[in-house]
């Protein structure tokens, strides 16, 4: 089992390799610098802004900035319901699969448009190649360009002094997505086409045995599913199909995607600060609870099912004194992988709000499946979302600057900025709406009988699935736990509302925020401001984000992964 171990060390050595040169560049690109694609793409960019009617050079205020964003995904959302409602009528349809119902269109866009990709459908059997390209595809980049320019626009809240716009919306879209998603992809997508990945707009194939190979353009929509930590799968079993992750090499550098560009944009943000000491300090916290929770998952894994030990499973087999189970646990495990890597992208795609498996989460041990689930209830800021997961965690950031100012007795600082009440109200209201949202969510289901029976487990097991599809939604994850019959009434207008809930209810908060800050002037370092680079702070901080996630869901934690887990014993 030690290549499980080497394999992560190797993750986290190529990932932290990788993020400096990345956040470099995505640095000059969100503060209109010129880079190595300018001389190709810079014409294309400027031909965007004459077709749109935008002047490259207009400032937005805070308000401005939310209301396009908002209209943006509002257009991009509606665009996809219709889509998905006319189908069958629309070229690109090779198996001329019919219209999806107004229910599951609706999950779909709200879904795809929030960055979310919660599926409670089969893509093979549901979606036209269509719907997968225009919908789905253009949503991933649009709804991962939508975090990047929250986030270039909270920054410049933090950088600029006693201003009033934080730049503009549609220009800062526009860049992500041309100079900084669209090249990853294609690079990618072609990496991918080497590993198996198939891309082709031919119709599905038939074996002479009557077997249906579905096929379609995927390679193209699974790398930026990755690289936007998207998640939402061409194919119902998502990466653990063979034709979306071919190899052990292509499901390697699938994990990694996730991962890159959420820790790329914390060092982006160092140098938007002048003071890459910051980025780094952000980027440590993250490593440090996302390293833990790898551990504990990978562990869990490895270790297999106590239950099957005690009744010597696969003993014979065992060559480790005191494991019965050589393999670990492979249920629902694709065999290419094993428990190790699946623990690896299990974690990873929860750690950032991906929502991409390749494995049944629904058949990991309680422990294994408890720390993706604890993940996304911490917020998705431990890497989080591209964009969004930088956003929120230097929310919770400016609560720890808050206890910190506390502590000393004087008004908390962060980069020269005060921190006050208004400031603290819509960072509390960013953090708590999503959780509002997953533990009310949860509380109604388990109430309303039709929506406890989707359960397909009784007990800790099924209060589970439904804990982590709620979960799941609120904060934009999109993965599954498995078993839970989701394509209902009920939780397709639920999760839906959950999901604006956990876009919206915190974009609006953020840019508040970045509004209030904007107008600030700058506030010189003094005897009492608290360092935010030191290990002190990160040590802080990482409390902070823990203790905000233990204090809010370790009831329901108990009732579900934690009750199961008990009871193998």
């Amino acid at each position: 089992m030690s290549h499980a171990w080497t394999q992560n060390l190797l993750f986290l050595a190529l990932l932290l390799a990788l993020a400096p040169p990345l956040g470099a560049f995505m640095a000059r690109v969100l503060e209109g610098g010129r880079t190595v694609l300018h001389p190709l793409l810079q014409p294309v960019e400027r031909a965007l802004y004459r077709l749109m009617g935008v002047r490259e050079d207009e400032d937005m205020g805070w308000k401005a900035y939310a209301w396009s964003i908002t209209l943006l995904k509002l257009l991009g959302g509606g665009a996809v319901f219709l889509l998905l409602r006319t189908q069958a009528w629309l070229p690109w349809n090779p198996e001329h699969l019919g219209n999806v119902p107004s229910g599951l269109s609706l999950n779909t866009a709200v879904s795809f448009a929030t960055n979310t990709n919660w599926q409670a459908y089969s893509g093979e059997s549901t979606l036209s190649y269509l719907s997968q390209m225009l919908g789905l595809t253009v949503q991933n980049f649009l709804s991962a360009a939508t975090g990047i320019a929250v986030l270039a626009a909270l920054v410049r809240g933090i950088v600029r002094r006693s201003a009033t716009g934080l730049g503009n919306a549609w220009v800062d879209v526009v860049r992500s997505v041309l100079y900084i998603l669209l090249p990853l992809s294609a690079v990618f997508a072609l990496v991918l086409v080497s590993q198996g990945v198939v891309q082709t707009l031919a119709p599905y194939a038939h074996t002479a045995t009557g077997q249906v190979l579905a096929l379609g353009p995927a390679a193209s929509q699974v790398a930026i599913k990755m690289l936007g930590t998207n998640g939402g799968g061409f194919f119902g079993a998502n990466a653990a199909h063979p034709f979306e992750n071919g190899t052990p090499l292509s499901n390697f550098l699938q994990t990694l995607a996730i991962l890159l560009i959420p820790a790329a944009l914390c060092l982006s943000f160092g140098r938007m600060v002048k003071d890459r000491r910051q980025g780094w300090a952000l980027l440590a916290a993250m490593t440090v609870v996302f390293v833990g929770a790898l551990a504990v998952c990978t562990q869990a894994e490895l270790a297999g099912n106590p239950v099957l030990s005690r009744l010597g499973v696969n003993a014979a087999a065992s060559r480790e004194p005191g494991r019965e189970q050589p393999g670990g646990n492979m249920e629902g495990k694709e065999l290419r992988f094993g428990p190790g890597p699946s623990a690896l992208w299990a974690t990873a795609t929860t750690a950032a709000s991906s929502g991409s498996t390749n494995a049944a989460l629904d058949s990991f041990t309680p422990l294994g499946g408890l720390v993706p689930l604890w993940l996304m209830q911490l917020g998705e800021v431990v890497f989080g979302g591209v964009g969004s997961g930088l956003y929120g965690m230097l929310l919770f950031v400016l609560v720890a600057v808050f206890i910190g100012g506390l502590m000393v007795g004087r008004t908390p600082e962060y980069l020269g900025k005060k921190v006050e009440a208004f400031d603290m109200k819509m960072a509390s209201l960013a953090i708590l709406l999503p959780c509002a949202a997953v533990l009310l969510g949860t509380a109604v289901s388990v109430l309303v009988p039709a929506a406890a029976a989707a359960a397909g487990s009784p007990g800790p097991h099924g209060f589970t699935q439904i804990l982590y599809a709620w979960s799941s939604a609120a904060n934009n994850n999109g993965s599954a736990f498995g078993g839970l019959a989701a394509d209902t009434r009920f939780y397709d207008l639920g999760l839906a509302a959950a999901m604006v809930l956990g876009r919206f209810g915190v974009i609006w908060p953020v840019l508040a925020l970045a509004g209030s800050l904007v107008r600030k002037k700058h506030t010189p370092e003094g005897p009492g401001t608290l360092p935010t680079h030191t290990p002190l702070f990160v040590a802080v901080l990482v409390g902070v984000v823990l203790l905000v996630g233990a204090l809010t869901f370790i009831p329901a934690l108990a009732l579900g992964p934690v009750a199961e887990q008990l009871a193998l014993r």
